[in-house]
C-alpha cells in the first residue's frame, strides 16, 4: 500500500475534469454528502460532544465510529479531519475548530479524499501487519502541508490480529501531529485493548420523520416532485440508512420519470420496492383475525400477482402485529411518522379489541413463517399455510388458561367438554371475542365415570426418584435427590425451588419425563418459595444423627480412644450387613445391633 508521501500536492489543488467526466451524473448519496457538521443529520449527542472538546482543547487521538451502514461515519471521519486541519487565513483562523462557515486551505482536498496528509485506508482489502507498518513508519514524520496528520481507517475490524498488535503501541503514544480515525460496522470484532485506546461514538440511525424531511429538502433541490406518502415509504425501506434512502430515492426518479408520472407517488414506490399497499395489509390482518381465511388468502394471491413477494407481505404484516402490540401496551407513545394516519386510527381499534396472547401468537408465527418462505421454493404456498396457521391461532387461549378453567370449572353431567374450534372452520374469532379469553370455558366431566389413569400416580417428591429408578435414569434420580426442594405436588402439577448453582434446565429435563413416565403432560415450574429440603439433605441428616448416637455409645468410645486417629465412616443395621454377619456372629434374634466400620490410622497398625 503506498500512502503517497512523495505526492506534490498543492493546497487547494483540484483535479481537471475530462472531456469524457465533465458532464457525468453523480448520484444523490455523493451530490449530497455532508461536508461540515452543520449539514449533518441525526447525529445531535456525538456533534455536541466534538462541539466542546474542540472548545475546551480536549482533542483525543483517536475516534472510532460506530454504527450501521450508511449512517455517516466515513463522513464524519472526512469532517473531523478537516475540522483537526481547518486554516483560512481571510479570517485569520488557523486552529482546530468544527465551526467551518467556508471552504479553508486543506477543505477541499479533505472532502475529494486527495489530501496528502489525510491517509485513508480501506481494511477490508489492506488487513495484514504489512499495512499498519508502513503506516507506524510514515507517522513518524511531520505532515507536509496541513496541521496533522491524519489516518482514516475504514472498516477497521478487517484487520487481521497481528495488524491490531501491530498498531497498539502507536495508538495510545502517538505523535503529537498524528490523530486516527476508525469507522466500522462491527464494533464487537474490534479487540478491546483497540477500544480502550480509542473515544467511541455510537452513530444511531435516522429517524423517520428527520429522514422524510431531509428527503423533501433534496427533491425541493433537484427540483423533482413527490408525494410525502412516497418519502415515507423510502424512509421505511431505508432502515435509518441515509445512503440507502438516497439510493432508493435516485431509483425512485428514474422509475418515475420512466413511467412518465408528474408526481412520483407511493404507487410508484410500491411497484419499484416490489411491496404491498399498507392499507391492504391492515385488510389483510383484519381477515385473518376474524378466522376468514378463504379472503385472506385470495388477498394474497391478488398481492402476489401484482408484484409484491410474499416474505415481505408477511414481513409488513408481522410490523404491523407489533406496532398494535405497541399500542395496546403503549397506547400514549407517539406513532412512527412513517406511519400513516389511517393505520394509526385501525391500529388502535386492533389493540382494543385483542388480547396480548393473540398478538404474541400472531408474532410467533409470523416471525417463522417469514423465514420458511424465504427458504421455501414455493413461497406463495408457503405463505398460504402461514396465513392458515395464523388463523386457526388466532382465537385459542394460552394453556396456563386452559389450566386455570379446567380447575375452575364446576363438574356436571351432560355434553362432552366443549373446546374453541379455533379460526376459519365458524368459531368464533378473537376479535369479536374482544376479552371473552378470560370467560369460563364450559366444561362437562361425568360424575361417576371411572378416571383413566395413563401412568403410575405421583404423590411425593420420592415417587418421582422411584420411577427414575425404575426407568433407569440414574442423572435424573440424582438430580431429583440433590437440587430440588418440593413446595407442592398435585396430578399433572409440580412446584418446586432450586438449589443455589443448579441448572435452571432441570424444569425441561423433569417435564419431559414426567411425561415420558406418566404419559400425561405436567406442568412444572419453580416457585418463589423456599420449599422441604431435599431427599440428600434429609438422608444426610439422618446420618448424621445416627452417627452422633453410635458415637456416644461406651463400647464405640472406648474404640476411637484406644486407637487415635481411627474414624468411624459409616453406620450400618444387622440388614445392611447379611454378607457380613457371620463374620460378626451376631446373636440370635438381636435385630437392633448396630455395627461401626472403623478406618484405623497408619501409625495404629501394629496395635
Amino acid at each position: 500500500m503506498s500512502l503517497g508521501l512523495d505526492m506534490p500536492v498543492q493546497p487547494n489543488s483540484a483535479a481537471k475534469p475530462t472531456a469524457g467526466t465533465a458532464g457525468e451524473y453523480r448520484v444523490l448519496a455523493r451530490k449530497y454528502r455532508p461536508s461540515s457538521f452543520d449539514d449533518l443529520i441525526g447525529q445531535e449527542a456525538m456533534v455536541r460532544t466534538l462541539s466542546n472538546a474542540f472548545k475546551l482543547d480536549r482533542i483525543h487521538q483517536a475516534y472510532i465510529l460506530t454504527g450501521v451502514r450508511g449512517v455517516g461515519k466515513t463522513t464524519t471521519a472526512r469532517i473531523l479531519a478537516r475540522a483537526f486541519n481547518y486554516e483560512l487565513p481571510s479570517q485569520e483562523i488557523n486552529r482546530p475548530t468544527v465551526d467551518m462557515p467556508e471552504l479553508g486551505v486543506h477543505c477541499q482536498a479533505i472532502i475529494e479524499s486527495r489530501h496528502v496528509d489525510v491517509i485513508e485506508m480501506d481494511a477490508a482489502s489492506h488487513t495484514g501487519i504489512d499495512d499498519i507498518r508502513e503506516i507506524i513508519e510514515s507517522a513518524r514524520y511531520r505532515p507536509v502541508m496541513a496541521r496533522c496528520k491524519v489516518y482514516i481507517i475504514d472498516e477497521v475490524h478487517m484487520l487481521s490480529k497481528a495488524a491490531f498488535n501491530g498498531l497498539l503501541k502507536t495508538l495510545e503514544e502517538p505523535p503529537p501531529h498524528v490523530r486516527f480515525l476508525f469507522a466500522t460496522t462491527e464494533i464487537e470484532k474490534v479487540p478491546v485493548t483497540v477500544r480502550s485506546r480509542c473515544q467511541r461514538f455510537d452513530l444511531r440511525r435516522i429517524e423517520s420523520q428527520v429522514m422524510i424531511d431531509h428527503l423533501a429538502g433534496i427533491c425541493a433541490k433537484e427540483g423533482v416532485p413527490v408525494a410525502a406518502e412516497a418519502l415515507a415509504l423510502v424512509a421505511r425501506a431505508a432502515e435509518g440508512s441515509v445512503r440507502d434512502a438516497l439510493s432508493l430515492l435516485d431509483q425512485a426518479i428514474a422509475h418515475g420519470s420512466s413511467a412518465g408520472a408528474n408526481e412520483i407517488g407511493a404507487a410508484t414506490i410500491r411497484d419499484m420496492l416490489g411491496v404491498a399497499d399498507r392499507a391492504r395489509i391492515v385488510d389483510l390482518f383484519e381477515n385473518v383475525m376474524q378466522g376468514d381465511i378463504a379472503t385472506a388468502m385470495t388477498s394474497l394471491k391478488e398481492q402476489y400477482d401484482q408484484g409484491a413477494d410474499p416474505a415481505l407481505i408477511l414481513s409488513d404484516l408481522a410490523e404491523f402485529v407489533h406496532f398494535v402490540t405497541r399500542l395496546r401496551l403503549v397506547p400514549e407513545a407517539k406513532p412512527d411518522a412513517s406511519v400513516t394516519p389511517e393505520e394509526v386510527k385501525r391500529g388502535r381499534e386492533f389493540a382494543s379489541a385483542l388480547g396480548t396472547p393473540a398478538l404474541t401468537r400472531a408474532w410467533q408465527i409470523l416471525s417463522k413463517g417469514v423465514s420458511d418462505v424465504r427458504h421455501s421454493p414455493r413461497p406463495l404456498a408457503a405463505a398460504d399455510m402461514v396465513l392458515v396457521r395464523l388463523a386457526h391461532a388466532s382465537d385459542l387461549p394460552t394453556p396456563e388458561d386452559v389450566l386455570k378453567r379446567l380447575q375452575n370449572a364446576p363438574l356436571s353431567s351432560g355434553a362432552p367438554m366443549s373446546m374453541p374450534s379455533g379460526g376459519g372452520g365458524g368459531g368464533s374469532s378473537a376479535m369479536a371475542q374482544g376479552s371473552a379469553m378470560r370467560s369460563p370455558l364450559p366444561v362437562s366431566i361425568p360424575q361417576n365415570a371411572p378416571r383413566a389413569q395413563a401412568g403410575p400416580r405421583i404423590a411425593t417428591l420420592q415417587d418421582m426418584v422411584a420411577l427414575a429408578q425404575a426407568n433407569r435414569d440414574i442423572q435424573m434420580k440424582i438430580a431429583l435427590e440433590s437440587d430440588v426442594r418440593p413446595v407442592r405436588i398435585e396430578e399433572g402439577t409440580f412446584e418446586f425451588a432450586l438449589v443455589e448453582g443448579a441448572s435452571p434446565q432441570l424444569v425441561p429435563q423433569i417435564m419431559n419425563k414426567l411425561k415420558e413416565w406418566t404419559g400425561q403432560r405436567w406442568i412444572v415450574a419453580i416457585s418463589n418459595e423456599p420449599g422441604a429440603p431435599t431427599i440428600k439433605d434429609v438422608r444426610d441428616a439422618k446420618e448424621a444423627e445416627k452417627m452422633r448416637g453410635v458415637r456416644a455409645e461406651p463400647l464405640v468410645r472406648s474404640v476411637l480412644d484406644r486407637f487415635p486417629g481411627a474414624e468411624i465412616v459409616a453406620v450400618r443395621t444387622i440388614g445392611d450387613v447379611e454378607p457380613i454377619a457371620n463374620a460378626y456372629a451376631p446373636q440370635q434374634g438381636s435385630e437392633d445391633v448396630i455395627y461401626a466400620d472403623t478406618q484405623i490410622g497408619e501409625d495404629d497398625e501394629d496395635l
